[in-house]
């Protein structure tokens, strides 16, 4: 059975960014499997722009059909180049669209985004 390659997004602190390092550390280093991608926002703000609905489109896009190129992406999302360009940027940097050289690619078959109500 194929395991869903998945993506966690929190919003947190870095604190809770370092619980989370030494809790998979400890599970490695007593010989544990850790294989897991989180990715933290430190506020709602920019958690809320960078996954906005085109931006998960377009990973939703890119997860299903690759893409070779920004410009290649454009044409066939037809949206406008420097538009694209500013989503790949913002997703790139978040750590959610990964590039090759010009390819794009984002891994993953599931996002979990969670959100505290404790901090």
């Amino acid at each position: 059975m194929h395991k869903a390659n998945k993506v966690q997004v929190h919003l947190g602190s870095l604190a809770d960014m370092g619980k989370r390092f030494v809790n998979a550390w400890n599970r490695a280093a007593t010989g544990k499997k850790v294989s897991e991608t989180h990715i933290t926002f430190l506020d709602v703000q920019t958690m809320l722009e960078t996954l906005s609905p085109r931006r998960l489109e377009l990973l939703k896009f890119v997860r299903q059909h690759g893409a070779d190129s920004v410009k290649g992406l454009a044409a066939s999302l037809e949206s406008d180049y420097k538009n694209v360009h500013h989503d790949v940027s913002v997703l790139e940097s978040a750590g959610l669209l990964l590039r090759d050289g010009r390819k794009l690619s984002a891994p993953w078959d599931e996002l979990s985004a969670s959100v505290s109500l404790m901090h």
